[in-house]
């Protein structure tokens, strides 16, 4: 009897079902996603009742539909909602800045370049690198973030970036992703990603100082380095317990660590305060 017993105690751990886990869903701007996979890994560590499932790149207008309409959890924006994205049920939380670089092949040997030389570089003015390797400008797409805040450095910039769209056989990268890996594999390629991408995802690119500035998050943060994009967080006003679990580790002191290694300057929101999370 005791035999029988104890078989049917086994048969209903091996049958009793598992239970299955929560899945928490993160999509946005493509150059967050290296940082937020890290987060990801060190969170599910900490709470493995719950998988976190970071999405390839759908960028910030598709990371906040996708939010707004109930198809992920968190979005990540590299901009603040624009007037017809805005919605009763979504939150908006700026988590950190990073730094934005001017990006070459590896093959490039330079270690600083001024605002001069890529105003010649868009102009097409300067066709070679000091090192001989002929310049290969990888642009955005004209309404992207990073080709608002390179136009802004100066009034030559900006009439040399504009000026570059209408120079042939300029290859034009879509995403963050496709920007740099086409910097990667193209000979005397330049484009631009922010710090966080590049260590996040172990890039293999040349990252030179811009007009002698180093961008770091200490050049970030005490206001020398001048080039930077900021990163948003977008949830639903009434956050489920896996999505507050997730903002409060982000924003706990192993969080915040790894934001900063993966070269993010944290910026804690005005509304923690506020809200449970």
């Amino acid at each position: 009897m005791r035999i029988v017993i104890l078989a049917i105690i086994i048969n209903l751990i091996i049958l009793s079902p598992v239970p299955a886990a929560e899945v928490l869903t993160i999509g946005g701007t493509g150059s967050a996603l290296g940082t937020m996979k890290l987060l990801a890994s060190a969170f599910e560590k900490i709470h493995p009742g719950t998988e976190v499932n970071v999405l390839k790149s759908l960028g910030s207008s598709g990371g906040i539909k996708a939010v707004a309409k109930g198809a992920i959890d968190i979005g990540l924006s590299s901009r603040l909602i624009r007037e017809d994205e805005r919605s009763e049920d979504l939150q908006v939380d700026k988590y950190s800045m990073s730094p934005l670089a001017i990006i070459t092949n590896k093959d490039v040997n330079i270690q600083d370049i001024s605002t001069e030389q890529l105003v010649s570089a868009f102009r097409g003015k300067t066709s070679t690198w000091p090192d001989g390797h002929r310049i290969r400008p990888i642009m955005r797409p004209a309404t992207e973030i990073d080709i608002f805040i390179i136009k802004k450095i100066s009034l030559e910039m900006r009439k040399a970036v504009e000026f570059a769209y209408s120079r042939k056989g300029l290859f034009i990268a879509v995403t963050d992703q496709e920007c740099i890996s086409t910097v990667e594999r193209v000979p005397g390629a330049f484009g631009f990603s922010t710090l966080a991408q590049i260590i996040s995802e172990k890039r293999r690119v040349n990252v030179p100082a811009f007009n002698g500035i180093t961008p770091s998050v200490q050049s970030l943060s005490d206001f020398t380095y001048p080039l930077s994009r900021s990163y948003y967080l977008v949830i639903n006003k009434r956050p489920s317990i896996k999505v507050r679990n997730f903002l409060n580790f982000i924003y706990s002191s192993e969080g915040r660590s790894i934001l900063e290694k993966s070269g993010n300057l944290v910026v804690m929101p005005k509304t923690l305060l506020n809200h449970e999370y």
